[in-house]
């Protein structure tokens, strides 16, 4: 490879558009801007976001975040957790009386994280797809 034979590669550069050549090229005359107005003068600009003084969408939106109500309605519980409880049989109330969840929890889901030991039934939580299978190879079932 030598220097005088680099080229771009095919299609990589393109030629820029040519106006106020005439009416044959469409870019004759207005040169593609259009009659009057703003975007037809030199310098014609408006600041990103502008929309003719009207209040502008990033102004007319809220500063807050969002928060979901559902979010302290459900809880996830660890299976390090479970394997912590002295029952069998565990369901939303057993895990409000550990303290495993908070009290005003609706609905609750087990997560694959850490082992269980134990054989444990689980009536009204769901279980992770991971978490179920230890929960089951434990010995234990899920009942929804």
């Amino acid at each position: 490879m030598f220097l005088n034979t680099i080229a771009p590669a095919e299609g990589s550069k393109k030629k820029r558009k040519r106006v106020g050549r005439g009416i044959g090229c469409t870019l004759g005359k207005t040169c593609g801007r259009g009659h009057k107005g703003q975007h037809a003068r030199a310098g014609g600009f408006h600041k990103v976001g502008f929309e003719g003084g009207q209040m502008p969408l990033q102004r007319r939106l809220p500063k807050v975040g969002f928060k979901s109500a559902l979010k302290k309605l459900s809880a996830e519980v660890r299976l390090s957790e479970l394997n912590a409880l002295q029952v069998d049989t565990i369901d939303l109330d057993v895990l409000k009386a550990a303290n495993i969840v908070p009290a005003h929890t609706k609905k609750a889901k087990v997560i694959d994280s850490g082992s269980i030991g134990k054989a444990v039934t689980l009536k009204g939580i769901k279980a992770t797809e991971g978490a179920a299978k230890k929960i089951e190879s434990a010995g234990g079932k899920i009942e929804v």
